[in-house]
């Protein structure tokens, strides 16, 4: 993919590395990898256990830092963060979600989803409404009462993608998002951030699975902590 302008990047990694200590010997798990991903992009990031798919994960959603190198975020170097900025900056610009759902099991829906705009500040006077909005948006309206194990498992990632939806980040970081669920919710929810995607809101899903990554637009793959692949997915699912 060509170089894109800085007016529509949203994320941009230079030269990055990172190198873990085992012993002593050296793992890199990031071998200089360059790459931008676009405001408004639907990127797969897909590769085996150990290619180095999770450590840039690690790195895009500005949880770890690499040893050489440069990730630039929203037009923040995130480098250059003090990790108390660097938590604000996460609440704000980026929705996480998980394989495992990660939800309160004793509180509600609508709780769930709000909770992360409860640690921002100043706090988030319209809470409860933003998180009913975002409900709405991934089709439960209806269970925002309802704890998780009222909900199926499809329900409990939707009320996930909710959660990252509600502070209206910059970009959805979905780390094997599919991977709790049956082959049938799994499209659903493939489905459902491809809807997402359309209303313009940027999507990166982490996967080891070609059938999950056939439904982003872009496909880039992982192997020994280089980029091996990365182009434009001409048959995207539907």
């Amino acid at each position: 993919m060509s170089e894109a302008s800085s007016e529509t990047t949203l994320i941009s990694c230079r030269d990055l590395t990172k190198i873990y200590k085992m012993g002593q010997s050296e793992v890199r798990a990031l071998d200089g990898v360059n790459l931008d991903i676009m405001k408004g992009e639907f990127v797969a990031i897909i590769g085996s256990s150990g290619s180095g798919k999770s450590t840039l994960m690690n790195m895009l959603g500005a949880l770890d830092q690499p040893t050489t190198g440069h990730v630039t975020i929203n037009g923040e170097d995130i480098g250059a963060m003090k990790s108390k900025a660097l938590a604000a900056f996460r609440n704000t610009t980026i929705g996480f979600i998980f394989q495992q759902f990660q939800l309160l099991p004793k509180k509600s829906a609508l709780k769930n989803v709000a909770l992360p705009l409860q640690y921002r500040k100043p706090k988030v006077k319209d809470a409860a409404q933003q998180a009913a909005n975002a409900l709405a948006l991934v089709g439960l309206a209806d269970r925002a009462g309802h704890r998780p194990t009222e909900l199926s498992g499809g329900q409990q990632q939707r009320v996930a993608i909710a959660r990252a939806l509600a502070g209206s980040p910059k970009v959805l970081l979905a780390d094997e998002p599919t991977g709790a669920l049956d082959s049938k919710t799994s499209t659903d929810i493939m489905a459902l951030m491809q809807d997402l995607n359309a209303k313009g809101i940027t999507i990166i899903v982490i996967t080891h699975e070609h059938e999950v990554a056939a439904y982003a637009q872009r496909v880039i793959e992982f192997k020994d902590g280089r980029i091996i692949s990365n182009k434009r997915n001409e048959g995207v699912a539907a």
